[in-house]
């Protein structure tokens, strides 16, 4: 009886080994590919404070809760079913779907530059699009709403570029993995922009209630914090056209279409050789900024695209289920 209780609890501690093993797998494979996606997250958060912009300060962190849960639902209740079905049935679709994503962020970073540089023609351009989403009530309503919808777009990235990362493993592991992706790097997301929007309170209450080093501080965090805003609106920018070119720039390689990825590359080497001591960050910056120039490129093509073929087509349709739906009532 000794023997093979002794004997069963070994076994016991076996299995327990192998579990162990396991989750650690899995946790390293998570890790591992919210690492690659980790540009489309700092994009996620260099965008989303804009958001809570010109609301009263009790309402900042109730706007973030609302973004956050509605980006855990994108992520769970479509990406992943979506990227999980794709991943099985049509492999083949990913990248076309993450270069539709990426020619997305281009546009969206590009006509911020548009804004920029020809504010009065942008906006004329923006009065042109159709809105393809339900009218918010309020100004609350439209803000969430537009941050959930670019968090749709990103999260997408997100997702895909993890499941990219997960060829080899199986269905139950893709799904396990993703859903440890999807919690992580929306904590981290939106933790990290629930930490920036109430920094400037943070700094005014330690200015007006404290002496010392903590009022210095916190008069350092209230002028300095819209500074750190603006800049993040730059990062974000920047962002989201460096992560779409690359994107973009990487599945044309996929498609028998190296050229842009070889001219990028044969660049940072170049860069590289010259400066050898500071190889490593000369090559990124300037393998970056490539993919950078490539999606300021495609976003500017695709804003007259937006505007004079999608949006009269998105029009139409609309047009033409309104007369259907007239038709139907009588």
């Amino acid at each position: 009886m000794s023997i093979g209780l002794l004997g069963l609890l070994d076994d016991v501690a076996g299995l327990a080994k192998v579990a162990a093993a396991s989750l650690d797998d899995v946790t390293g494979m998570a890790m591992k590919a919210g690492i690659k996606a980790t540009g489309a997250v700092i994009d996620d958060a260099a965008v989303t404070p804009r958001y809570v912009q010109g609301f009263a300060a009790d309402r900042e962190l109730p706007i973030v809760f609302k973004i956050a849960r509605g980006s855990i639902k994108n992520k769970l209740l479509f990406l992943l079913p979506a990227a999980l079905a794709l991943g099985y049935l049509l492999p083949w679709a990913i990248t076309p779907l993450l270069m539709i994503g990426g020619a997305y962020l281009c546009y969206e970073g590009a006509e911020k530059v548009y804004h920029l540089l020809a504010p009065s023609q942008a906006h004329e351009h923006e009065a042109h699009l159709d809105s393809v989403a339900v009218a918010p009530k309020t100004l609350e309503d439209q803000k969430v709403a537009g941050a959930i919808k670019t968090d749709f777009i990103l999260s997408a990235e997100i997702m895909a570029i993890a499941l990219a990362e997960l060829p080899d493993e199986n269905l139950l592991s893709q799904a396990i993995i993703l859903i440890l992706v999807a919690f992580g790097m929306t904590l981290a997301v939106y933790g990290a922009v629930a930490l920036l929007v109430k920094a400037d309170d943070v700094g005014l209450s330690l200015a007006t209630n404290r002496t010392g080093m903590a009022r210095t501080f916190g008069r350092g965090l209230v002028k300095g914090m819209p500074v750190l805003m603006s800049i993040l609106s730059v990062v974000g920018t920047a962002a989201m056209i460096w992560v779409g070119g690359g994107i973009i720039v990487h599945g044309l390689e996929g498609f028998g279409l190296p050229q842009p990825g070889s001219i990028i590359h044969h660049g940072a080497e170049a860069a590289a050789h010259a400066l050898p001591g500071l190889s490593g960050m000369v090559s990124w910056v300037v393998e970056s900024t490539g993919y950078g120039v490539a999606g300021l490129m495609i976003g500017g093509a695709l804003i007259p695209v937006a505007g004079y073929v999608i949006s009269p087509a998105w029009r139409s349709l609309k047009a033409l289920r309104s007369r259907k739906s007239s038709q139907g009532a009588h």
